[in-house]
């Protein structure tokens, strides 16, 4: 059986972590590999989260293969994010969280946090309630009953302290390989047409004069490009040690920039099939009005003619919430510390990220009823792509000064993409306000 190498035991909270993973010095290039591999998959885990097969469900039922190409710009804006914020934390040592404490008034950095929390509790909101409405298809227990079972799912974070930090990679390795494999799978029951998914890659801007593909692509790219994994980023690759000098700096920055570019493929390609399945089974077959997780399920059985293919689909999404809550954990507890430099145990951290999240998943499904999930999951995806713009700023600047990054500052096309990333999220979101409050 395939196992990651080992570690000494450490506990969980990325704090107590630093350094954890030794790569020593002589290994083969494909041992230091496999010593390297790990913040990418934690990463990426959250790329698949619920939110985003809300987005993408509706998206492809309702537009076909047209908005793929929004998947895939996504994808590619994420891997350059995540590249910078890889670089941020082997660089200089620290995360964009504590970076930002140390060079940001107070003011500033106080709004940055909230904003941060913000998308933390977007993003948890997500995940709760994909993974009670999993249990809800697969078990038949109603989604406010879920969102309780889902709770439990903290002990779980919790139970493992101690265990040390490639464990939980390890988890999050068998947990992707789960939705992978099933959508796949779901690609195969389907058969869709790929004349009309290359043609879908292609952009059209017949998309941006329709409100409401607007909105969904806003959602894709909230749901795709998430904030809170900037900050998770640039912390978690810390769990490697690594030496002071440019060289081994250097070396550590190539394996773990394969490590983002496959892990975040890997996504992309489950986001991208996402909206495939909804596009081929829904679109153009009657059920373009399909907009939620649960209507989905219950149809691509008698769709596809094959029970297997509902099955699969609620145990993708039990797995997708489950991994990408353990991520949004890790992300509360980066975020807590760095702006606010608290000193708490590691199990107050997890449960205090976790309430955050439970609370608006139980009341919104209280008062709004269980068929709003789907509503409430895209609006959290848009709640995210508003928050992107405060995280990009300060990681931009940040990996453009040579005071911080040293040798591994941006180069002038690197600053460029960056900036210009910032600037059409920005415009993307003033677009949307503007839609709504006008």
């Amino acid at each position: 059986m395939f196992k990651l190498p080992t570690t000494a035991t450490a506990p969980f909270c990325p704090s107590e972590v630093r350094g954890s993973v030794i790569v020593r010095g002589g290994l083969p290039a494909w041992k230091k590999l496999l010593m390297y591999a790990g913040p990418g998959l934690l990463v990426s885990a959250g790329y698949m989260d619920p939110g985003n097969w809300a987005t993408g469900i509706e998206a492809g039922a309702r537009y076909g293969h047209a908005l793929l190409c929004v998947v895939l710009m996504s994808s590619l804006a994420a891997m350059l994010l995540q590249m910078l914020s890889m670089k941020l934390g082997i660089a200089s040592g620290r995360d964009l969280a504590r970076l930002s404490r140390a060079h940001y008034g107070r003011r500033a950095k106080l709004a940055l946090w909230l904003l941060a929390e913000l998308a933390i509790v977007a993003c948890d909101l997500a995940e709760v309630l994909g993974c009670a409405l999993a249990l809800h298809l697969l078990f038949g227990v109603s989604v406010l009953s879920g969102v309780v079972i889902t709770a439990a799912s903290t002990l779980i974070v919790i139970g493992l302290k101690g265990q040390g930090f490639r464990k939980l990679e390890a988890i999050m390795l068998a947990l992707i390989a789960t939705i992978a494999l099933c959508f796949f799978i779901e690609l195969w029951l389907t058969r869709p047409d790929w004349a009309a998914v290359r043609d879908g890659l292609v952009p059209s801007w017949r998309l941006a004069t329709d409100r409401e593909a607007m909105y969904l692509a806003i959602g894709i790219l909230g749901a795709t490009v998430m904030p809170h994994n900037l900050y998770l980023h640039s912390s978690v690759v810390q769990t490697r040690r690594v030496g002071a000098d440019d060289g081994a700096r250097r070396e550590a920055l190539r394996f773990l920039s394969l490590d983002t570019i496959v892990s975040l493929s890997l996504a992309m390609l489950v986001n991208c099939a996402i909206l495939i399945v909804a596009a081929t089974a829904f679109h153009g077959t009657g059920y373009a009005a399909v907009a939620s997780i649960e209507d989905a399920y219950r149809l691509l059985a008698p769709v596809v003619g094959t029970a297997a293919a509902a099955i699969l689909f609620g145990i993708a999404l039990l797995a997708a919430g489950q991994s990408s809550t353990f991520t949004g954990t890790i992300a509360g507890q980066i975020i807590m510390e760095g702006f606010l430099d608290l000193k708490m145990p590691c199990w107050r951290r997890h449960l205090i990220t976790r309430a955050l999240a439970l609370l608006p998943a139980f009341v919104g499904v209280m008062l709004l009823g269980e068929r709003s999930v789907g509503t409430l999951l895209v609006f959290s995806q848009v709640v995210l792509s508003l928050q992107l713009p405060f995280a990009l700023f300060p990681l931009v600047q940040f990996t453009g000064r040579r005071d911080i990054m040293g040798a591994f500052v941006n180069g002038p096309l690197t600053k460029l993409l960056g900036w210009g990333l910032f600037g059409a999220i920005s415009a993307a979101n003033l677009w949307l306000l503007a839609q709504f409050l006008f």
